[in-house]
């Protein structure tokens, strides 16, 4: 699959904003199935400096300060992948639950990848009693964890509305919990604090979903921005396997990864300071077309 994709991500200021720095993960980076054929970031104002970086979970990162006067920020990013999906894996071919939490708990690796990194409390991803009890019924004594996370998966599609007026980016895991409501990154948020309440990796995905489904497929939640779903350790050998919760699927090819991290704090698409004294407004829009063969 051929993807070309495009994001304008602008802010309008109630006042001049004398000075800005942001981090921006906007643009892909290669990795195993997944090919950058091009990509490139226009930012308008010009920034007076712009440094691309890898930050420590291997996303790129977009350095940019902006030292003129402004009263708006667009950021346009265009890139073209080649995404080549592995073979699907049969859940119930991938160990026990507990096997995958005891050599979570077991590993020495402090490689941006390891599963240490995923089992904790994060920035917006508490350990909470109410997680475990509502995660618990999946995963029985044996239960293969793929299997298990992908009922757990299932359950929140069936429990949760899909309301883009509930929450916003700033409304903590364990509110839009309580009220069955909110957006990708809500179910992400939710689901990953279930796993980890297990003593499960899990790890969270920002990236896009594919604007435009096949002939006679329905449209996916969240198509008309940017994305969100989980990412499950389990073991060495199944390695890290992805689940959208808002859709109840196995990622596949309808998704577009862009950033790996702990929670959205680690895969923000922009963050920073700015000193400003008004109200501000922001518009993201999305378009991810698959090319014609």
């Amino acid at each position: 699959m051929i993807y070309d994709i495009r994001q304008v991500t602008s802010y309008a200021y109630g006042s001049f904003v004398p000075f800005a720095a942001h981090v921006l993960k906007l643009l892909p980076l290669p990795r195993p199935g997944f090919d950058v054929l091009q990509r490139d970031m226009r930012v308008d104002p010009v920034p007076s400096e712009l440094v691309v970086t890898r930050d420590f979970f291997g996303n790129a990162a977009t350095h940019i300060t902006i030292q003129a006067p402004h009263n708006r920020l667009t950021v346009e990013s265009r890139c073209t992948i080649q995404l080549t999906p592995p073979l699907p894996l049969v859940p119930d071919d991938t160990p026990a639950w507990e096997d995958v939490r005891a050599w979570a708990q077991g590993t020495t690796s402090l490689s941006a990848r390891s599963p240490v990194h995923y089992v904790f409390p994060s920035p917006h991803v508490p350990i909470d009693a109410a997680f475990l009890d509502y995660a618990e019924p999946f995963f029985t004594p044996g239960r293969p964890v793929l299997s298990g996370a992908i009922a757990l998966m299932t359950q929140i599609r069936a429990d949760f509305i899909y309301d883009p007026e509930a929450t916003d980016v700033r409304t903590p895991a364990r509110v839009a919990f309580a009220t069955r409501r909110g957006v990708c990154q809500d179910f992400a948020h939710i689901m990953i604090g279930c796993l980890r309440s297990l003593g499960l990796p899990a790890a969270y995905v920002g990236g896009y979903l594919r604007t435009q489904p096949p002939p006679g497929m329905p449209r996916l939640e969240g198509a008309d921005a940017m994305h969100a779903w989980v990412s499950v350790w389990c073991g060495e050998e199944a390695g890290w396997q992805e689940l959208d919760p808002t859709n109840a699927l196995q990622v596949r090819t309808d998704h577009v990864g862009l950033a790996f991290g702990r929670d959205y704090s680690d895969v923000s698409p922009v963050d920073g300071v700015i000193f400003d004294s008004g109200p501000h407004s922001l518009d993201v829009s999305v378009d991810v077309r698959e090319r014609a063969a």
